[in-house]
């Protein structure tokens, strides 16, 4: 379906009270997209990477413990770089050695994104100036106080300025995560993830009965 045959890496960029389903629905996405390349007879074309600031353990924002398979140090240059919200975003956001990767890793990187608050922490390292930007509906009033980007939207599940891609809270970055296969490879692969993944929102109680 794809006649792109780079393999990229797809760093995710964990820390302790980290939203756990800002990365956890992107992983999915990633992984299955992969899966798909199999049962196409084909080899998976990306490494799907988590990636935490000592490479080890951290404690996620509900109580998931995840291991990290890469530190900042070893981590190598990623195609495209993921970071996610949860309340963890405000200690990052001065967090110098979190701002440094990022920044160092955005400089080279085909696509860099954000899930919820992470926009936040991309912010705090410079990668927002002047773009359009997203966040959980919660936090766009203190998102738009901090001025770190050209304008903050709301209402809307992500958005794409350049190759900085940014999604609302939660759920919304499994959307992203599909976008983005979709631009990598191509709408035809994206289409058969979603399907594998069985991913077909139809939320209960979202009307009046």
């Amino acid at each position: 379906m794809s006649s792109d045959r780079k393999h990229r890496q797809i760093g995710l960029v964990l820390f302790d009270d980290a939203e756990e389903l800002d990365f956890v629905g992107p992983f999915e996405v990633f992984t299955m997209a992969n899966e798909v390349f199999g049962h196409l007879g084909e080899q998976p074309r990306h490494d799907v990477l988590l990636i935490s600031e000592t490479g080890k353990r951290v404690r996620c924002a509900k109580g998931m413990e995840i291991t990290a398979t890469h530190s900042f140090a070893d981590a190598p240059q990623l195609d495209v770089l993921l970071i996610p919200g949860g309340n963890g975003t405000r200690r990052e956001e001065h967090h110098q050695p979190m701002l440094d990767f990022l920044k160092a890793q955005a400089g080279c990187a085909e696509w860099v994104t954000s899930v919820c608050t992470g926009s936040l922490v991309l912010g705090a390292a410079g990668l927002t100036e002047g773009k359009r930007v997203t966040t959980h509906w919660a936090f766009i009033p203190d998102l738009r106080k901090r001025g770190y980007a050209g304008e903050v939207l709301e209402a809307i599940r992500y958005v794409r300025d350049g190759n900085l891609v940014t999604s609302a809270g939660v759920s919304a970055g499994i959307d992203m995560a599909l976008w983005l296969t979709g631009q990598i490879y191509s709408p035809e692969h994206a289409r058969f993830t979603q399907k594998a993944m069985e991913y077909d929102p139809a939320p209960p109680y979202s009307a009046a009965v």
